[in-house]
């Protein structure tokens, strides 16, 4: 008797659909998850990269208006952004160059002329980095990742 129910049992199994619904969903809710969390760490991610090129932005308007001063450059970029642990890193410094449209700005000798005529004038560089400490470890990813971004400013007289 007992070997009569297990065969029909095992005779109906293929066409048993209740519990199957839990089964793909432990399979699903894995692979969802880990989805999900790489795209927040992938978002927040890419928040701090804005935030670090904001304040190498900052720091470069503020050596466009003000002029040239490493202090005050500095703090513009540590106090442009909500982010903390932003820093002036490389420090920013005061370059001259010739404007050139294939590479930006082409370094020159300060009191040069330039292709366009003009002395080579003053250029401020102004770097920001910050570090970002991933959420889960990812493969080929090393943790922490430096973020940095430059910006730079023409400094008129």
């Amino acid at each position: 008797m007992a070997t009569l129910r297990t065969r029909q049992r095992l005779r109906d199994l293929p066409i048993a659909v209740g519990g199957m619904s839990t089964i793909e969903f432990a399979l699903v809710v894995p692979i969802l998850s880990t989805l999900a969390i790489g795209m927040l760490d992938f978002g927040l991610g890419m928040w701090h990269q804005m935030q670090v090129g904001n304040a190498a932005r900052a720091g470069a308007q503020y050596a466009h208006a003000h002029g040239w001063n490493s202090t005050a450059i500095q703090s513009a970029v540590t106090s442009a952004t909500p982010l903390s642990g932003v820093t002036a890193t490389p420090a920013p410094a005061q370059v001259c160059g010739c404007p050139s449209t294939s590479s930006g700005v082409t370094a020159a000798t300060c009191g040069t002329t330039c292709s366009n005529g003009e002395l080579a004038p003053y250029y401020i560089t102004v770097g920001a980095q910050a570090s970002y400490s991933l959420i889960l470890p990812w493969p080929g990813v090393s943790n922490p990742v430096t973020l940095s971004a430059t910006s730079i400013a023409r400094q008129y007289p």
